[in-house]
């Protein structure tokens, strides 16, 4: 499986956005995407603007066929506008249990 997980420090003021589009992504994902298992967004309890994404994958492939989704085109940039000056830190993991 193929699994991520970002990181992600919203813009004061950009968090509605943020949290439609990356709403809006997920919900697409999950009924589009046969080969997505997860995909969540979670937002921080004590960190204003603070998200995390945490993604999996069947496999490569179901990953590479996320990305290359018209949606996905169409909605992360406007969710990384939505950052501001901040970088997204993002990781890839191996699926173990």
């Amino acid at each position: 499986m193929t699994v991520f997980i970002a990181k992600l420090v919203v813009a004061e003021g950009r968090e509605d956005d943020f949290e439609r589009l990356q709403t809006e992504l997920s919900e697409l994902s999950h009924a589009s995407e046969p080969g997505t298992i997860v995909y969540d967004v979670l937002r921080a309890s004590e960190t204003p603007g603070e998200y995390v994404v945490y993604a999996r994958f069947k496999d490569q492939a179901a990953f590479d066929f996320h990305q290359g989704t018209d949606f996905h085109t169409r909605l992360v940039p406007p969710i990384l506008d939505c950052l501001g000056d901040a970088e997204m830190e993002l990781t890839f993991y191996d699926f173990i249990a």
